[in-house]
């Protein structure tokens, strides 16, 4: 309960504002002492208020709503994001075909059912990945070393055709390398390869002593992989220290700075020296591109392949639409201008209240300061919602989501309706006919003949008035 009152008192803009807060109460407090205190009347005609406080609420209004505009598109972008990826993983599993055949006239090994199968699921795997990938690119987290996706990318093809150096990496590794973690360039060394530890049984323990224990740990039904370097945590917020929580204490810190140790000095703080939130940097890869590049390729039939190519591209629509939320920041002269308004507004305030509410001018300037400011900062905050801030977007929990689907989808074997349509379940003519399937093939002669008497057995023109009848009886049962 703690904990979350901590994170829900992070996520508010008071940190953002209180050194303005304390700046326009500090003059609300000197205008009401000499005004009261002495002979000066430190006052203003309220024409100013009523006229530039209209103007700038209406303002603030719509920063608010084109930031909060932007905050919904980018949940709109991640749900397509989840459609377009289960739309993919069906078409994998179930449309490309596990029987294939050598093309004429060529003597290459045909796949076996299993190894088309282990191709398919490896393509599922992928699909996450480009979920996963998509989330740590947004929150400015470049390569492809982390718990959550290092393990779905690994096999991937890392140097060019017949290179083994440096030289030859391929973007996607060469962006995801450093010094710190050089990778040995050796092929018989599998950096990538399944670790010998780990087998099927053990695997089952593990998976029966999650649900027993209810342990939310999403790493542990990913692959167990061997790599040459540690690999990041799923998740890296910035780190919450004492001083976010009282930034005015950050001076402390400035000071102490020069005496801290070299390891801890490179701890990325939450908040900037004056209690501002940092924002992520953005990356220098696209991660997300070059996964999509080897979901292009296998072997693929001409009408699934356009399916395939579409759900890609819708894909990479998505991202481009995100790319423009996370990068395209409100324009620097409209902001500088709102907030010297509002400064402007906020200084004139307590010149204007002082005549009419003497004392209480004080708590009005600082109550007033606290909800022009704050929503102002409010529509800053909001209009990039892919970071770790409880007011942004949880990207962690959609990946899971399109990870359990995506599962869900392979748990299933590829249908064939015969073995669940002809059984006595299934009634395929109701409202019209209410027998079931087997019932209608039994007296398949009710069908087949024709024969045009009122009185007689319907015929094969039938069907047409059977489906006729049900959509009748449809149309009068549910119209309110």
């Amino acid at each position: 309960m703690g904990m979350s009152l901590r994170k829900k008192f992070l996520s508010t803009v008071i940190n953002d504002i209180w050194l303005e807060t304390l700046l326009f109460t500090s003059v609300s407090v000197m205008v009401a002492a000499v005004s009261k205190l002495t002979v000066h009347q430190l006052t203003l005609n309220t024409t100013l208020l009523s006229v530039l406080g209209t103007v700038l609420g209406l303002v603030i209004s719509f920063r608010t709503s084109s930031a909060y505009e932007r905050y919904s598109d980018g949940r709109k972008m991640w749900t397509n994001i989840g459609t377009y990826s289960r739309t993919l993983a069906m078409t994998i599993w179930i449309h490309i075909t596990n029987d294939r055949v050598a093309p004429a006239g060529s003597n290459a090994r045909v796949p076996t059912p299993l190894e088309c199968i282990i191709e398919k699921k490896s393509m599922i795997n992928l699909v996450q990945a480009l979920s996963v990938s998509i989330k740590h690119y947004l929150r400015g987290e470049p390569g492809v070393y982390y718990q959550d996706l290092y393990p779905l990318v690994c096999f991937l093809p890392r140097y060019a055709s017949g290179g083994r150096t440096a030289a030859d990496l391929l973007p996607l590794w060469h962006a995801s390398e450093d010094a710190e973690f050089p990778m040995e360039h050796d092929i018989s060394r599998g950096a990538g390869s399944r670790s010998n530890s780990t087998n099927t049984l053990s695997s089952n323990k593990e998976a029966s002593s999650l649900r027993k224990q209810k342990v939310f740990d999403p790493e542990q039904v990913l692959p167990v992989v061997e790599v040459h370097r540690p690999l990041k945590a799923s998740r890296n917020p910035p780190h919450t220290g004492f001083t976010d929580y009282f930034p005015f204490l950050k001076i402390f810190k400035l000071i102490a700075k020069p005496f801290r140790s070299s390891a801890r000095s490179q701890d990325v703080d939450m908040r900037s020296a004056l209690g501002k939130k940092r924002k992520p940097k953005p990356c220098d890869s696209n991660v997300p591109v070059e996964i999509s590049l080897y979901l292009m390729k296998g072997h693929i039939l001409p009408a699934v392949a356009g399916t395939l190519v579409a759900g890609i591209t819708n894909i990479q629509d998505a991202i481009s639409n995100l790319e423009r939320i996370a990068d395209t920041p409100l324009p620097f002269a409209y902001q500088a201008h709102l907030r010297i308004s509002i400064w402007i507004y906020l200084l004139a305030l307590p010149f204007q209240l002082v005549s009419t509410f003497r004392w209480v001018t004080i708590p009005a300037t600082a109550f007033t300061t606290f909800l022009y400011l704050g929503f102002l900062e409010i529509g800053q905050e909001i209009e990039n919602p892919f970071n770790y801030d409880l007011n942004d977007l949880d990207l962690d929990d959609f990946c899971f989501m399109i990870q359990r689907e995506l599962h869900e989808i392979a748990a299933h074997p590829a249908p064939n309706p015969s073995d669940y349509v002809f059984t006595s379940l299934n009634q395929p003519f109701a409202p019209a006919d209410r027998r079931s399937a087997p019932e209608i093939i039994q007296t398949n002669e009710h069908y087949t003949h024709s024969d045009h008497g009122p009185d007689s057995q319907p015929g094969s023109h039938s069907l047409s008035r059977t489906f006729i009848k049900g959509w009748k009886a449809v149309d009068s049962s549910t119209r309110k």
